[in-house]
């Protein structure tokens, strides 16, 4: 099992920036890929960004790509997601996510997940 906590969420004018922060414990010796989700009221959950346990491999939604930027840090079993120019549109709910296998834009494909953070970003 892996528990995951998610931190740095907040309020924010559009054209700033949030940076979000996942801590994982639990059974962190083995690997794992992590991911980034967000979901809107009213809408299904969306895949942001994931990154594999080595970190050489970064994978984006197009609709982030350019202002987002997802990295881990395995000494301290955290995963951080740095949001820039941010858009009122992602105003959402933001899930950091991990599975014990290659990264996925697929939120079922995840096993754990945390209780998430609020992002709003005011026009």
């Amino acid at each position: 099992q892996v528990q995951l906590v998610e931190s740095g969420g907040g309020l924010v004018q559009a054209g700033g920036s949030l940076r979000l922060s996942c801590a994982a414990s639990g059974r962190t010796s083995s690997s794992y890929a992590m991911g980034w989700f967000r979901q809107a009221p009213g809408k299904e959950r969306q895949f942001v960004a994931a990154i594999s346990w080595s970190g050489d491999n970064t994978y984006y939604a197009d609709s982030v790509k350019g202002r987002f930027t997802i990295s881990r840090d395995n000494a301290k079993n955290t995963v951080s997601l740095q949001m820039n120019s941010l858009k009122p549109e992602d105003t959402a709910v933001y899930y950091c996510a991990a599975r014990y296998s290659r990264p996925s834009g697929v939120p079922y494909e995840y096993n754990f997940w945390g209780q998430g953070t609020q992002v709003t970003v005011s026009s």
